[in-house]
């Protein structure tokens, strides 16, 4: 069954890194985005991969909301031009209403942070508190360690298997998409067996 994302949250690093093509993929998730009709929810900064998604969106006539808290906006540096900037006083309440405001979630490349908000976030569909495809967008093979890390869990017994296929892996913006369209929520959550349903 296919199913219509028209809102998503990126997570993504406020500095650029060091090779130039983490810029120019952000910019292009935002070019898609706009072109696709998907609304960009995003962490507000004008600076980084932050920016350079925003700015891709906003470029090709896309929509974009920000969500800030207010401590950052000196660290991160609004962007003012969004078609909406969210203020808040908490990094919980900007979760709480990133999630609110989308239908999806992708990871960039990024940091602690990035990886935080993302696994949060998959940790949530995990517990059934959402049913929302959650997706890495490998851009230069950025996530590769992390996929063999994950592998490396659920050979351990630590992660299950189908709570390990939830967080969704694509080398292009393109083909995210097309599996987060696909994602079905699996209907073991992780404190509910199969034999329980």
């Amino acid at each position: 069954m296919m199913r219509k994302v028209k809102s998503i949250v990126v997570f993504c690093a406020s500095s650029l890194g060091k090779e130039n093509i983490y810029e120019e993929q952000a910019a292009h998730v935002g070019h898609v985005f706009a072109k696709k009709g998907i609304r960009l929810v995003y962490g507000g900064g004008r600076v980084g991969l932050m920016g350079a998604v925003a700015n891709g969106a906003l470029e090709k006539g896309g929509e974009v909301i920000g969500v800030i808290p207010e401590f950052l906006n000196s660290k991160e540096r609004e962007h003012t031009g969004v078609t909406k900037l969210i203020t808040v006083d908490t990094m919980h309440d900007r979760k709480r209403i990133m999630h609110d405001y989308s239908d999806g979630v992708i990871a960039l490349p990024g940091g602690f942070g990035t990886l935080e908000e993302l696994f949060e976030m998959v940790t949530w569909g995990q517990l059934g508190l959402h049913k929302k495809p959650v997706g890495i967008l490998n851009t230069n093979g950025y996530y590769d360690h992390l996929l063999l890390f994950i592998d490396h869990m659920t050979a351990e017994g630590l992660l299950k298997e189908e709570n390990k296929s939830m967080l969704l892996f694509g080398n292009t913006i393109e083909e995210l998409l097309e599996k987060m369209e696909r994602y079905e929520a699996p209907k073991v959550t992780k404190w509910i067996e199969k034999d329980e349903i």
